[in-house]
């Protein structure tokens, strides 16, 4: 018997509780009787999501590559397989976007920015984009506390047709020397409980060629040539294992990942310097675990716990800059506890705390060694009346902050060559303890009633005020941080609409359109400037302040065409004025940042994909375009620019081969062969191919 209840229909629903009733075991497991209970969810605010034939059509190397055809969203790129690859949504920083890993942030206490480019998709399920945060109230502290939120849900094990284990194998080859292979291998343990384990192998030499073209100020052409990008070659190794239950009235999980890297840096191309030689390895580790239960028909409660470990080794042997050979190694711990109770069958509150426990160590020179202590607590509640639907929250975060200094020489102790001294505020500068309350509220409401034309409308709307925490680079980085750096804090205001309908008849299946306007400040925005005459040192200063403007506009389809043809749809576009009003007295008409468009924001970015499958055969098409931008807040000619745009198309056949499903695909990317930078001085590759192959076992 399989029972749900839930009371709204057509809405998803959240939070399963799976009861097993036991039965006899001899050759064959039976499963015996399983009941389902699912308490009403409903988005308040709908994310953007990719999952399963849509997420696989993409063709997408990495979760970076991925989120590009979500709207309102930048992707900082710095080219290649191994280039850096970070995602900053709705032009308020890279800082202020949480990436979460099955339900628990990804952290990078030193600077801040998670390298999406490290997380494959081969085993991921789906990826959800959140503008403000999550529409759901049942939730870790840390879910309420960033100004945008990336999900990234791996696939849990499932088996159909009594099958105990399923194994599937991808080997990826193509330009730039790329050898890419990967498993995934699923086992069923017993009645609940599962395994799963995924190994990811990555090189690719790096080298394509590109075009490099200077213009000088009257427009004449100084040189334009081609050349080939070196050192960009990367050697990579993932490895991930996780464990998957059910309980009496609940689940649970845990997982354990681990990433190795080599690659090489092959920096920017400027004053005529065509390689570099700086390398980086980077090795991170985590492991965590979640659990979920159902105390009774109106308590649920979850936990999860977190502990990471990540090196990172920067090496620049060129003598004639500066040798570097830097090692950063940084450690995690996390805790969370949430609690969710039914007031009323349409009225809900939760209560919700976290600890966080994040250490810096680093090779530089006269460094001071942190440690951040954070707890979080969240109160939040969640309310229907009718077609009204709200949801609000405050979130309350208390930061304490010591440093140690290591002293040697003369100043150590006699009773060893060099002691750490842990030292009080005054000594240090440190920036001692936080304590801050940010709120948000969020509203959606249904106009019209279950029937009609207007039916599938909502409107929305929601306030959110957030902040961010310096980095630990930002306040101790030697001779560039800046231990008196105040928090950067967001406000963000968003009123919008989606009409979501579907149809059993006629041409059109499905239809999702959805458009918000939005705007946001940013204020004590943390900015780097020159430390005195030079511009080659630099320190950290809250100086930025950014107005941002903006529309976001997404249409989805799918299409029910003859002789059983799917096809769907896509087409996302984003408009944003996202201006710097950082500085009154910088506003010279010519070369002046007041009121212009900040780096690297483009006014006007969008795409579009198509994805055709019929019977055994699939078609994808993707379009990505990104409009004209400055590289400096100084929108002149000097720093301009120009758009850039690709076009990415994949074509594959599944097949059986001795009884196992198959599926070869061939994907032709940047297929107009354009020469781009996302960033300046930071070529991107031209035409390039994919071949893959996958089996299931």
């Amino acid at each position: 018997m399989f029972v749900v209840r839930t009371f709204c229909a057509g809405l998803l629903f959240a939070s399963p509780v799976f009861s097993f009733a036991q039965s006899k075991l001899d050759s064959i497991q039976h499963l015996g009787e399983v009941t389902v209970v699912a308490n009403r969810y409903a988005e308040v605010i709908p994310s953007q999501k990719l999952s399963g034939e849509k997420l696989e059509a993409l063709g997408s190397f990495s979760v970076a590559d991925a989120i590009r055809y979500f709207s309102g969203v930048q992707i900082k790129d710095y080219g290649g397989v191994g280039g850096l690859k970070t995602v900053d949504i709705r032009s308020m920083g890279t800082n202020h976007m949480g990436v979460f890993y099955d339900g628990i942030q990804l952290g990078n206490a030193q600077n801040g920015q998670i390298d999406l480019g490290k997380f494959s998709l081969d085993n991921i399920e789906e990826i959800s984009l959140y503008n403000g945060q999550k529409s759901e109230i049942f939730q870790s502290a840390k879910d309420f506390g960033s100004a945008g939120t990336i999900y990234l849900r791996t696939r849990r094990p499932r088996f159909a047709g009594g099958k105990t284990a399923n194994l599937k194998a991808i080997f990826r080859t193509g330009s730039f020397g790329l050898a890419n292979p990967s498993v995934l291998w699923e086992q069923k343990i017993g009645a609940g409980l599962s395994s799963s384990f995924s190994a990811e192998y990555i090189y690719a030499s790096g080298k394509y060629p590109f075009r490099y073209r200077k213009e000088l100020h009257d427009g004449t052409v100084a040189w334009d040539t081609t050349a080939v990008r070196k050192n960009g070659d990367i050697h990579s190794l993932r490895l991930e294992g996780g464990l998957h239950g059910y309980t009496e009235g609940g689940k649970w999980n845990a997982k354990a990942y681990f990433y190795d890297s080599e690659k090489g840096i092959p920096g920017a191309i400027v004053n005529n310097i065509w390689k570099r030689s700086q390398r980086q390895w980077d090795r991170n580790f985590f492991v965590q675990g979640s659990f979920q239960k159902q105390l009774s028909e109106r308590l649920e409660a979850l936990a999860s716990l977190k502990y990471a470990n990540d090196r990172m080794r920067y090496l620049n042997p060129d003598t004639t800059l500066m040798y570097i050979d830097n090692t950063f190694r940084q450690q995690e711990a996390y805790a969370s506890f949430a609690g969710k109770y039914s007031i009323r069958p349409r009225w809900e509150a939760s209560l919700s705390a976290d600890w966080q426990w994040n250490i810096l160590d680093a090779s530089l020179q006269d460094f001071v060694y942190p440690r951040r202590n954070t707890a979080l607590a969240a109160a939040a509640t969640a309310f229907e009346w009718k077609r009204l639907k709200m949801q609000a929250s405050l979130l309350a975060t208390f930061v304490f902050e010591n440093v140690t200094r290591i002293l040697y020489g003369a100043q150590a102790d006699t009773q060893a060559a060099a002691q750490t001294r842990a030292l009080p505020d005054a000594q240090t500068g440190a920036p001692g303890n936080k304590q801050e309350y940010t709120p948000a509220v969020f509203l959606s409401w249904q106009p019209a009633g279950e029937a009609g034309l207007l039916s599938p409308l909502s409107l929305r709307a929601f306030y959110k005020r957030i902040f961010r925490m310096p980095t630990f680079n930002d306040l101790y980085y030697t001779d560039v941080g800046n231990i008196a750096l105040r928090p950067e804090y967001t406000t963000q205001y968003n009123l919008g609409f989606q009409y979501a309908a579907e149809w059993t008849r006629g041409l059109v299946a499905r239809l999702d359109v959805r458009a918000d306007a939005y705007y946001n400040e940013v204020t004590d925005k943390i900015i780097a400037v020159p430390k005195g005459n030079g511009q080659y040192r630099w320190m950290m200063m809250n100086l930025g302040y950014v107005e941002i403007r903006g529309i976001d506009v997404s249409a989805q389809a799918d299409w029910a065409l003859p002789y059983g043809m799917r096809l769907h749809t896509g087409l996302n576009y984003t408009f944003q004025r996202a201006q710097d009003f950082s500085d009154p007295s910088d506003n010279d008409p010519q070369a002046g940042t007041w009121g212009r468009q900040i780096a690297y924001i483009p006014r006007h970015n969008g795409s579009a994909v198509a994805s055709l499958r019929w019977k055994s055969w699939d078609m994808n098409y993707s379009f990505i375009y990104v409009g004209e931008r400055w590289h400096n807040s100084s929108n002149i000619r000097e720093n301009y620019e120009q758009p850039w745009y690709t076009h990415d198309l994949t074509m594959g056949k599944a097949f059986r081969l001795m009884k196992r499903e198959c599926k070869l695909s061939a994907e032709v990317n940047n297929v107009l062969n354009q020469y781009y930078d996302v960033v300046l001085n930071y070529p991107m590759p031209g035409r390039n191919y994919k071949l893959i192959l996958k089996i299931d076992i």
